[in-house]
């Protein structure tokens, strides 16, 4: 009767709503033969204190001969303090003593049951929030089991390997959450602290509490504020999941509030970035691993792009400092950027996710796009490819007096063959090349030919030599360009070795 979830048949096939707790307790007394509906025609509710996290409880009124009867279900140790007897009975005489009920609850918890304590008593006033209820009788407990998903140890085990410490809140008794969280496998530690606990902590307590403490519980809504305001301060990036109206302010003060998309309240999904559409937090790891993916091959996209762009930079003013010809023209760098280039670039974009990608720590929060470890190499290749580049167009200018065209045709081509054999390097950021096979991202690979073949064309057609004023080449000059651009190769494996980090 003091339940607000709803048990009916349609077709001779259970339906429910509301809270699964709730209707947990309405399956069970089904199981017995009593149906809420059926006894709400005899017994209309007269009166309701809805459950709220600090109350502890909720309880109906119900008419009984000239007063009401009052039911009550809540927390044991709440329940129990307003109960003055307990009700007797042949089979339950040993649970009488409320020392025995007391461990009785416990032990409960201790085997991950969440535990409600039932009582019942008698009034002739009226039932409200403000009303004081004592001098109960206590009816009874009920454990009941919500197992996790097979698959979260799992995924929290995935979580500690890419250092991402998972904490639980619950409401649930202290005995409760501490056996869920062995089951799952989140910390080990030996402390559960409770709300009531963290109430009465300053900030510094606080803070020592929660980078060693990961298990809290029959914790209120600003318990679990106060929580993630204290880990925000020091400098963690805060992920919430919640479903309820009550872990909204939890769910806004985050990082990232990810809200249960099945069984999450509009408040809980209004206040969240994210919403889960299956409730699983399986499901959460693995966007966590894809996120990863996906800011790796922005970051790999945003190191080719700029060791490239920085490459032809460098080669257009050294020449104007030092007073030679322009070795590119606006029109061919434009074709290396938007054609050749380009091609690439967006092949790179689809670089499969590295074994090892939930494995790594988290990137420190004030981190850049590109870490001091790539801009080291954005510099390290610019200036070879740069070298290359301006190198075999004074070659071809002054030493073996070809045309400017000719010279300009031999400096963008180095170009392009650089970044052809270049974005191999930029695959990873650790990995050695030759590690990638190059059928593992068929995009990528497919891409280069292409560009390399749409550019070889460029060179022999008509049309596209007035456009971009280039002339043929020799096969020699290919493979004299070809072997050059080995060298970006090289350097690039040696600062991998000689930057790689310690495991």
């Amino acid at each position: 009767m003091n339940n607000e979830a709803s048990l009916y048949l349609a077709d001779g096939a259970p339906i429910t709503r509301g809270d699964p707790t709730e209707i947990a307790l309405l399956v069970a007394a089904a199981k017995t033969g009593l149906f809420k509906g059926d006894l709400e025609e005899g017994l209309p509710r007269l009166g309701w204190i809805p459950f709220e996290p600090e109350r502890g409880f909720s309880a109906t009124a119900h008419p009984s001969d000239e007063s009401q009867m009052v039911l009550l279900k809540g927390a044991p140790e709440r329940v129990l303090a307003m109960c003055a007897v307990a009700a007797e009975s042949e089979n339950m005489s040993d649970l009488i003593a409320p020392d025995i009920i007391v461990e009785t609850a416990d032990r409960l918890g201790r085997e991950g049951f969440r535990v409600l304590a039932f009582a019942e008593g008698v009034r002739k006033a009226g039932l409200d929030t403000d009303t004081d209820l004592d001098f109960l009788t206590f009816l009874g407990l009920v454990g009941i089991m919500d197992p996790p998903r097979p698959e979260v140890p799992a995924a929290i085990a995935s979580c500690r390997s890419a250092g991402i410490r998972v904490l639980m809140l619950t409401g649930d008794h202290r005995s409760t959450a501490a056996a869920i969280a062995a089951r799952v496998g989140i910390e080990p530690s030996d402390e559960v602290v409770e709300g009531k606990e963290v109430e009465a902590m300053g900030e510094v307590e606080l803070a020592e509490v929660c980078s060693r403490v990961s298990v809290f519980a029959r914790v209120e809504p600003h318990h679990k504020l106060r929580i993630v305001q204290t880990l925000r301060r020091q400098g963690m990036v805060v992920a919430v999941t919640g479903d309820g109206v009550n872990d909204a302010p939890a769910l806004r003060a985050s990082d990232i509030g990810v809200a249960m998309g099945m069984r999450g309240t509009d408040v809980a999904k209004e206040a969240s970035d994210i919403v889960i559409t299956d409730d699983n937090f399986a499901t959460i790891v693995a966007a966590i691993e894809e996120g990863r993916v996906v800011f790796d091959n922005v970051r790999k996209v945003t190191f080719f792009l700029l060791s490239t762009g920085i490459a032809a930079v460098i080669a257009i003013f050294a020449a104007i400092i030092i007073g030679f010809p322009l070795p590119l023209l606006p029109a061919q760098i434009i074709w290396v950027n938007l054609v050749t280039n380009g091609i690439q670039v967006s092949a790179l974009a689809f670089e499969p996710g590295e074994s090892g990608t939930l494995r790594r720590s988290p990137r420190p929060r004030d981190e850049g796009i590109l870490s001091s470890l790539l801009w080291e190499r954005v510099g390290l290749v610019g200036v070879i490819i740069a070298i290359a580049t301006l190198g075999f167009f004074l070659f071809e200018y002054y030493e073996l007096n070809y045309s400017l065209e000719h010279a300009r045709t031999m400096a963008l081509t180095t170009m392009v063959m650089f970044q052809a054999i270049h974005v191999g390097n930029a695959r990873s950021e650790h990995l050695s090349a030759f590690q990638k096979s190059p059928f593992s991202n068929p995009f990528l690979l497919v891409g280069t030919i292409v560009a390399l073949l749409i550019h070889a064309a460029s060179l022999y057609l008509g049309p596209t030599q007035r456009l971009l004023e280039v002339e043929p080449l020799t096969l020699t000059e290919w493979f004299r360009i070809a072997v050059a651009s080995i060298s970006v190769v090289l350097a690039v494996e040696l600062h991998k070795k000689l930057r790689r980090p310690a495991s």
